[in-house]
């Protein structure tokens, strides 16, 4: 039998000769044993396989760890382990925790959490290899980090650099990229005009956001600049109007402007100088915001002022008319509230001061407009050449008729089915809701009478003539009372069908009670009356 060099030559030690004894006898058993279903290979080949087979197992007494399969678990061990998981899930048990000390969420699946037991089976459940590697990750610039502008500062070149630019002297590019001016003759040979080095520009790389920041590489020193320019024209501004008044003061215009009567009445020209001061640019500008009459009302080119037509301050938000929150719903992106939120209130629509944006739609005009709109698409449809913009006048015209005509043959065929049916008196019946005195109307009272919810039944009118006033009198009957007795308060007078005496017969009749009052306190004074004498007393006075 032939053996391989790697087969006989066996390294020294007494695990190298047992591993060689131990090939030697697999050789001699598969070719004892095996001859006939190894027909087909020769003893060297299948000797170099088994060589082969062996030495790419690991040998004995290696410290390398063998990747083992888990052992399997009990029927117990799986039991209290899908309790386990049942506790999690309704949190009664705490979470697990990875090799980060992470809470792991127990509803991940275990395929997702678990780490392959090829990989390392003895590590715990984590979710690291779900989340972004950090090695992976590209790294980008932080959103400070810009290119750098002009040339560097604070260095002075005096002498031509070799492989610097030929044409001005500068090391950080060269001829063919020079952005200065050709020279007649180059730095590079008169060594003199030497340029400073630009900033040599760093590789930056941005991410989303950074690609898109418009404000990165922004020197807010710059703005300076416009605050000190604009500053300068404020001041040259105040300085011509200062010159300008002590002119007119030297002059005498203002001297006679404020003697003049229409100054001390207050009345002045509308083309006078103050108001075009007024109006000019050379007002102080931090009075424009106070001369708004109102938002959206006042544009004035001068100013360069724009005001957005925003609510008036004193109007109640929408979303605050109502806070139950199943009332209207408010749409914040539009601003909008459709429906109306005094639905469940019990107000009556007509009264509110807001009653949903849908309100708007469903009044006034808009619902002749739809009306016309359909007309317009049913005429077109049967071949009247009609459009609501193009010809509106003669749809209008078209619809009136067309209205007239439907409300004749109404009434026409009203009229027809009467004489040929009759009914006319089912037709001249009171309402349902009369004739039982009772409707279907919901009225909700409080404790206190008051109406809750509905609206509050219509007191009924009495069947006899209000309000008469007969005789002259200025009162009717029964609007004065007295001891018992019923009169008119115009004039005291308790006789029904007297004619009215005024103050007059006022002052007679507190006389006569004056006088009756003094006679009846000395005749009580004498005699005490019984309850019959002063009945009759009372009897004989009111005839």
């Amino acid at each position: 039998m032939c053996w391989y060099p790697e087969a006989t030559a066996a390294p020294a030690g007494k695990g190298a000769g047992i591993r060689e004894v131990n090939i030697a006898r697999l050789a001699s058993f598969l070719s004892d044993g095996l001859g006939s279903a190894a027909a087909g290979l020769s003893q060297v080949t299948m000797a170099a396989v088994v060589v082969d087979a062996v030495n790419a197992a690991p040998p004995m007494g290696s410290k390398e760890m063998s990747l083992e399969e888990p052992k399997k678990m009990t029927r117990e061990d799986w039991r209290k382990k899908k309790e386990l998981e049942e506790q999690r899930k309704l949190g009664n048990a705490p979470a697990e925790v990875d090799e980060e000390g992470k809470d792991i969420n127990p509803h991940i699946p275990q395929y997702i959490s678990s780490v392959p037991w090829y990989i390392d089976p003895s590590k715990r459940p984590t979710l690291k290899h779900q989340r972004p590697q950090p090695e992976k990750q590209k790294q980008y610039s932080s959103s400070g980090e810009w290119y750098k502008r002009g040339v560097k500062e604070n260095s002075i070149i005096t002498k031509y650099r070799k492989g610097a630019c030929e044409n001005c002297g500068a090391m950080t590019h060269k001829k063919k990229d020079c952005f200065e001016r050709p020279r007649r003759v180059g730095a590079k040979f008169t060594g003199t005009n030497i340029a400073p080095d630009e900033h040599v520009q760093p590789q930056l790389m941005f991410d989303y956001d950074g690609k898109r920041d418009r404000w990165n590489g922004y020197n807010p020193e710059e703005h300076m600049k416009i605050v000190e320019e604009y500053a300068k024209v404020d001041l040259a501004k105040r300085t011509l109007k200062a010159q300008k008044l002590q002119e007119e003061l030297a002059s005498g215009k203002l001297v006679e402007q404020a003697s003049s009567p229409k100054h001390q009445w207050g009345e002045e020209e509308p083309n006078s100088q103050t108001e075009k001061d007024h109006n000019s640019e050379d007002e102080d500008e931090d009075k424009y915001a106070d001369d708004i009459d109102m938002p959206g009302q006042n544009f004035d080119s001068k100013r360069r002022i724009t005001v957005r037509n925003l609510r008036i301050r004193e109007d109640i938000a929408k979303y605050l008319r109502n806070l139950d929150p199943n009332s209207a719903y408010y749409d914040p992106k539009t601003r909008a509230m459709r429906e109306n939120p005094y639905a469940n209130a019990g107000k009556n629509p007509d009264e509110v001061s807001y009653a949903g944006d849908n309100f708007v739609r469903y009044t006034g005009d808009t619902i002749s407009m739809a009306q016309t709109q359909l007309f317009a698409w049913e005429a077109y449809d049967k071949g009247s050449e009609v459009h609501l913009q193009a010809d509106p006048t003669k749809l209008e015209l078209l619809y009136k008729s067309f209205k007239v005509k439907k409300e004749d043959f109404k009434e026409q065929q009203k009229e027809s089915i009467l004489e040929k049916y009759g009914g006319q008196e089912h037709l001249d019946a009171p309402p349902p809701e009369l004739l039982l005195a009772q409707t279907e109307d919901y009225v909700e009272y409080s404790r206190h009478g008051t109406v809750i919810k509905g609206q509050e039944r219509a007191v009924a009118c009495s069947k006899y003539e209000e309000d008469v006033k007969i005789h002259n009198h200025t009162h009717i009957w029964g609007s004065y009372w007295k001891e018992g007795r019923w009169g008119y308060k115009c004039c005291h007078s308790f006789f029904k069908y007297s004619y009215c005496t005024g103050e007059a017969g006022k002052e007679i009749i507190n006389s006569e009670e004056s006088i009756i009052n003094d006679i009846t306190g000395e005749e009580s004074v004498k005699k005490p009356q019984t309850l019959m004498e002063v009945s009759l007393y009372s009897f004989a006075l009111n005839f």
